[in-house]
């Protein structure tokens, strides 16, 4: 369910609140009271973060802008990590208001926010997405594991002595007879991305686990478990390929060897040309990630700035939009961007809890 992260409104917020008639403009500053700012009727709502949540975003911006009185928001891909910290760079319209995310919001990420006097934030879980490995269509075709998946990717693997070595898979059918005798070459987001975070987290650690010095080593000393599960290997087995996931396409497209890591949204706008590898013989399609039956999948979150909203005209409605049933229902136009619902129990919920913190700037919207 949404909810506050820390914190309680700041002066500024609670006197335009209970004051809705007062200009901000003749609001006098405070000796312990952040600046005024004041956004005007031509103000666009800024929102950047994660490029599997950004045509989610884009999507509801375009339909706010044809359909309310407002500018178009602008919404920027810089990646989840990326996100967070332009978001946490201070308060204001000029300011990012939202920020999209493929993961939670970290604690040192709060406390970037904190100390920029960003306290009140608001978790909006729009829904769920899966994690693809994905190929160019007529490439061979992939049957996956968690287990091959890591020891495809990780950095090093137990010598079986007692010891670790240097990841020596060159090719998929050196970790298992059943599977392409192609080179292991994959192309996946950087370190900055939620998508990275979600792959390294979901599949790298779980597959660790089905080793048997893994599995031991994650009760015996857990940070250093973590240390092993979560290193992706720099030999040229993976491909840092910039927070774009169409960048991945682009690469698969041209090098029938070649593996994406991608959000599930970008297969999906690309099936005339990528297929997705199973995982445990479950394909990734919409249906298997609803039911969670698809092993690699996650929520994927807004998160505002909750004192922006008295200072952006509109932003409360953006919201309200984009939690509308006809935008990330069963039936709304997200669906064909790829966005997974949430259940419709979740959405109402969900929904009441972002309304109910909108009505702070109601009555300017």
């Amino acid at each position: 369910m949404a909810r506050l992260v820390s914190g309680s409104l700041m002066a500024l917020g609670w006197l335009v609140a209970c004051s809705p008639a007062v200009e901000l403009k003749s609001i006098p500053e405070q000796p312990d009271s952040p600046p005024v700012f004041a956004g005007g009727a031509d103000t666009k709502i800024r929102i950047v973060g994660s490029s599997t949540v950004s045509p989610f975003a884009t999507a509801v911006a375009e339909q706010f802008g044809a359909v309310y009185s407002y500018p178009t928001p602008i919404v920027e891909t810089t990646g989840t990590g990326g996100g967070f910290k332009a978001f946490c760079n201070g308060l204001g319209p000029k300011e990012p208001s939202i920020t999209n995310a493929s993961r939670k919001i970290k604690p040192s990420e709060t406390a970037l926010c904190a100390e920029q006097g960003i306290t009140d934030l608001l978790e909006i879980k729009i829904g769920y997405d899966g994690i693809v490995l994905a190929n160019a269509k007529g490439a061979p075709e992939l049957n996956l594991t968690k287990g091959q998946i890591y020891q495809a990717l990780a950095a090093e693997l137990p010598d079986g002595q007692g010891g670790w070595v240097k990841n020596p898979h060159a090719r998929w059918r050196e970790i298992d007879a059943s599977l392409p005798d192609i080179p292991i070459r994959v192309s996946g987001p950087p370190p900055t991305s939620g998508t990275r975070d979600a792959f390294v987290e979901i599949a790298m650690e779980a597959g660790a686990e089905t080793l048997p010095e893994l599995a031991a080593l994650k009760i015996s000393d857990p940070d250093v478990f973590e240390r092993y599960a979560h290193m992706i290997r720099n030999d040229g087995a993976w491909i840092d390929s910039g927070e774009n996931d169409s960048s991945i396409v682009q690469t698969l497209l041209g090098d029938e060897a070649s593996i994406g890591v991608l959000g599930f949204s970008f297969l999906e706008q690309n099936l005339d040309r990528l297929q997705g590898a199973r995982i445990n013989g479950i394909p990734p399609e919409f249906e298997h990630i609803a039911s969670g039956d698809y092993a690699i999948s996650r929520s994927m979150y807004l998160y505002v700035k909750k004192q922006n909203i008295p200072l952006v005209p509109g932003l409360s409605a953006y919201l309200a939009e984009f939690t509308h049933e006809d935008a990330w229902g069963i039936e709304g136009y997200l669906l064909s961007k790829g966005l997974i619902p949430l259940p419709e129990e979740q959405r109402i919920a969900e929904r009441a809890e972002a309304l109910n913190l909108t009505t702070i700037g109601a009555a300017q919207d």
